[in-house]
C-alpha cells in the first residue's frame, strides 16, 4: 500500500509513474469564481449583513474555481483508470470493472455527462447526499435552501466492482460531518472522510488503487489509508497541500509520501 500526495497539477501525472486505478474519485471545482460565498453568511462580518461585508465577500475559495477544464480532467481519468475486464463477473455478481465518481454541482451535471460520454464513460448512476444543515442561510425567508450534495458514478460498459456485503444500497446517502478533533477542517469544500470511506468500500477491495486528481485537504487519501487502499492525489494550491501534509496525513506511517 502507498499513499502519495503531489503538489502539482494532475496533468503532469506522467512524471510520477502512477499505477492504473480501480477508482478515480474527486470533487471537481464548481467554476463559480468570486461567488463562492454568495449564499453563505461568511460573506458578512460575523455572519450578519448589518456588520458589512467580510474579507471573503467577492472572493473565490481557490484559484482553480475560475477555469477548471473538464475535458482535460476526463482525459486524465480515461488514461489512469484500469481497462475493463474482457469477461464479466460470475453470474449474479459484479465484474471487476473500474469506475469514477465525480462530485459536482447540480448545474454541472449536464456538462459532466456530456464530456464523460465523449471519453467513453457511457453510463452513469446519480448519487444524492442529504445533509441536516445548509450553508445557504442568506435570504432563507425568501427561498428554499440547499441541503444536498451531488455526485455521478461513471463507467464505460460493464457495471463496476460492487461490494454491498449482502445489503441493498440506495442512491442517496446521509452526509455526516466529520469529528474535527479527528479530522481537521482544512478546505472550504472539504468532503467528510466518513462519506468517502463508505464510497471507497463499495467500489474497491483492500489493496486496490484510488486516485484523487483534486485532492484538496487529503480526505480521500486519509480514507484510503484507513481502509488499506493505495492512493495518489494531486493538489495545486501550496498552502492547502501543506495543511493536508501537516494535519490530515500526519499519521506515523512509512507508506505516506509527499511530493513537491
Amino acid at each position: 500500500m502507498k499513499i502519495e500526495l503531489y503538489n502539482d497539477n494532475f496533468q503532469n501525472f506522467k512524471r510520477y509513474n502512477i499505477p492504473k486505478a480501480q477508482l478515480v474519485i474527486a470533487d471537481i471545482p464548481y467554476n463559480i469564481g468570486n461567488n463562492f460565498y454568495g449564499s453563505n453568511p461568511m460573506w458578512y462580518k460575523g455572519g450578519d449583513r448589518m456588520n458589512g461585508e467580510s474579507r471573503l465577500a467577492g472572493k473565490a475559495a481557490f484559484n482553480s474555481d475560475f477555469n477548471f477544464n473538464i475535458a482535460e480532467y476526463f482525459h486524465f481519468c480515461n488514461r489512469l483508470l484500469k481497462k475493463e475486464p474482457k469477461k464479466g463477473g460470475v453470474r449474479g455478481k459484479s465484474s471487476d470493472a473500474p469506475c469514477m465518481i465525480v462530485f459536482c454541482s447540480f448545474e454541472q451535471i449536464t456538462e459532466v455527462l456530456k464530456y464523460a460520454e465523449k471519453y467513453g464513460f457511457k453510463h452513469n448512476i446519480p448519487l444524492i447526499f442529504c445533509k441536516n444543515y445548509s450553508p445557504q442561510v442568506l435570504k432563507a425567508n425568501m427561498r428554499i435552501c440547499g441541503a444536498t450534495e451531488y455526485a455521478l458514478i461513471l463507467y464505460r460498459e460493464r457495471l463496476p466492482k460492487f461490494r454491498n456485503d449482502g445489503k441493498m444500497i440506495f442512491n442517496w446517502f446521509e452526509w455526516k460531518r466529520d469529528n474535527t478533533k479527528e479530522y481537521p477542517k482544512i478546505h472550504p469544500a472539504q468532503k467528510p472522510v466518513g462519506v468517502l470511506k463508505r464510497l471507497i468500500s463499495i467500489f474497491t477491495d483492500e489493496g486496490d488503487v484510488v486516485i484523487d486528481p483534486c485532492a484538496g485537504s487529503g480526505t480521500t487519501l486519509r480514507a484510503c489509508l484507513e481502509l488499506g487502499r493505495s492512493a495518489y492525489g494531486f493538489e495545486v494550491a501550496r498552502d492547502i497541500y501543506q495543511k493536508a501534509q501537516e494535519q490530515m496525513l500526519t499519521i506515523d506511517n512509512p507508506q505516506i509520501r509527499w511530493v513537491l
